[in-house]
């Protein structure tokens, strides 16, 4: 596992767009999966997107299909969130593990993840 910095939250309203973006600084991402978590005040962390390298795909959660897209290079993943909605508020953090699969990270990060960095605050107003 690599703890990733995350960046690129903000106030946004509702319907806006929001390009997140992790990375560490001296790493590259080259045979890591990499996910992006987000944990809503009160909420359990969820899974929202995962990629994987070369032909492993990608998973996005059913609640940020259609408007969330993941992509890595070798040193940073991006998630672009459009049209947003108040129900995305909260903190998202990025990591970077050796996994299974994206799915398999998103849906059972525990499995994976034994640390988290702080995330970076994203906060859609209606």
């Amino acid at each position: 596992q690599v703890l990733l910095v995350e960046s690129g939250g903000g106030l946004v309203q509702s319907g806006g767009s929001l390009r997140l973006s992790c990375a560490r600084s001296g790493y590259t991402l080259d045979g890591y999966i990499i996910g992006w978590f987000r944990q809503a005040p009160g909420k359990e962390r969820e899974g929202v997107s995962c990629i994987g390298t070369g032909d492993e795909g990608t998973y996005y959660s059913d609640s940020v299909k259609g408007r969330f897209t993941i992509s890595r290079d070798y040193a940073t993943a991006y998630l672009q969130m459009n049209n947003l909605k108040p129900e995305d508020t909260g903190v998202y953090y990025c990591q970077a593990v050796y996994a299974h699969s994206p799915r398999r990270l998103c849906r059972d990060y525990n499995d994976y993840v034994r640390r988290w960095g702080q995330g970076t605050q994203v906060t859609v107003s209606a």
